[in-house]
């Protein structure tokens, strides 16, 4: 199979669509990618890259094409925009140009902006073959839960332009069982496949090969809760700060460690300063490689997103990288990752905003005993396993474009 890979982001960007890449190399697959050059999430051209150089380069087998691109800068308005947008415009000379190959599939990855997926469209026109749209970011609900965006033209142009991407799609592959029916509201065709792909965690965090040692910060003693991630508008910090306040006097054992940065990171140091939260530690950015070791001192692992409908539907992929090291999780989520988190009986998860709840719960995952700890421990493992385990995700996805491939083949010979 010649595989046409989309996305605006790419390795050494890390994104689940690597190893889908990757992994269809080792299958035996010939995959070309159309992508940016990297500045995700620091908003600078990664070392070696810049807005002219290295157009094309062997990666791991892959043949990658990359598309120059305005950088995110500070990830916020008009940079953030100008990167949305310069990628369409670059990307759409490139497809001109520098395309020429024939392929058999097209296969999105569809993060945010839902803007990538166009590149695909034209190249599915141009040399009518179909195209795998996989849906990690639901348009335009996500951008106006992140941004507060609501003016309704602007909402409404983006509702149109997602509807005719979707109806566009040959297949449709979503991150979150809970995406299902919006995607089904905005399509014509019912009988459409619309297949639920949820996300994987890196290879580093299940096999214990891979895990690299590295000088880990000294910790206080306690119970330690860490959040790895974006800390950014939508994972609600406010609330975990409340939380962390209340558990301060109640059970001042307990810690609160933050390991990631994001546009928010700013706020949270100064209000930690300003409410004397001396049980909230900020690490900042590690590099992927160095969060198997970083999560192994952790006690419990932590994920939260604020109540809104869009962010019920989404599925944090930071679930996953708990489950497979086997972590203990406390949750401040709604819709299926609260599901998920009560479901794999792992640890506990509180409605979206309930502050209160998360120290309560805090409070009770410190004091469990050691045979409790080990239970919630094996049924995080296994639920990923049963669930989310990357090799049969690889085999279903393999099957699912191939069928899509030779159903395509019908239909024109027909």
């Amino acid at each position: 199979m010649k595989l046409l890979f989309i996305s605006q982001y790419f390795y050494p960007e890390s994104f689940r669509g690597n190893d889908i890449v990757f992994d269809f190399v080792k299958r035996g697959h010939e995959v070309t990618v159309l992508t940016a050059k990297p500045n995700y999430p620091g908003g600078k051209f990664y070392n070696g890259y810049s807005f002219f150089n290295r157009k094309e380069e062997i990666i791991k087998g892959a043949r990658i094409i990359r598309t120059p691109i305005i950088p995110r800068g500070n990830g916020r308005g008009i940079f953030l925009l100008l990167n949305y947008l310069s990628f369409i415009f670059f990307s759409y000379f490139t497809c001109i140009f520098r395309i020429r190959n024939k392929y058999d599939v097209i296969f999105v990855q569809q993060l945010s902006p839902v803007t990538m997926a166009l590149p695909g469209l034209w190249i599915k026109r141009k040399q009518k073959i179909p195209l795998c749209l996989w849906v990690l970011d639901l348009w335009p609900e996500s951008i106006s839960a992140a941004s507060n965006i609501k003016n309704k033209f602007l909402l409404n142009t983006l509702d149109k332009l997602v509807s005719h991407i979707y109806n566009k799609s040959d297949m449709i592959l979503i991150s979150s069982e809970f995406f299902r029916n919006s995607i089904a509201n905005k399509i014509t065709d019912q009988t459409k496949p619309i297949i639920y792909f949820p996300n994987w965690a890196e290879d580093i965090f299940s096999n214990p090969k891979l895990k690299k040692n590295f000088l880990i910060p000294v910790f206080p003693t306690g119970t330690k809760i860490m959040f790895a991630g974006n800390v950014g508008e939508a994972q609600d910090f406010e609330s975990i700060l409340n939380a962390a306040k209340i558990t301060l006097s109640v059970a001042p054992e307990i810690y609160w460690i933050i390991v990631g940065d994001g546009r928010k990171l700013n706020w949270v140091k100064s209000e930690i300063v300003k409410r004397d939260l001396s049980n909230v530690l900020i690490l900042g950015r590690f590099a992927i490689e160095d969060m198997p070791a970083l999560f192994n001192v952790a006690d419990i692992m932590l994920v939260t997103l604020k109540d809104s409908p869009a962010l019920s539907l989404t599925v944090p992929a930071k679930i996953q990288a708990y489950m497979a090291s086997s972590k203990i999780i406390l949750g401040m989520i709604n819709g299926e990752g609260h599901a998920l988190i009560n479901n794999a009986r792992c640890g506990a998860s509180l409605k979206a905003g309930d502050f209160k709840g998360l120290a309560e719960k805090a409070v009770y995952l410190s004091k469990i005993s050691v045979e409790d700890k080990v239970q919630y421990e094996k049924n995080s493992f296994a639920f990923y396993e049963k669930n989310f385990s990357k090799e049969k995700l690889m085999i279903s996805l393999e099957f699912n474009l191939l069928n899509m491939m030779s159903t395509s083949i019908i239909k024109t010979e027909v």
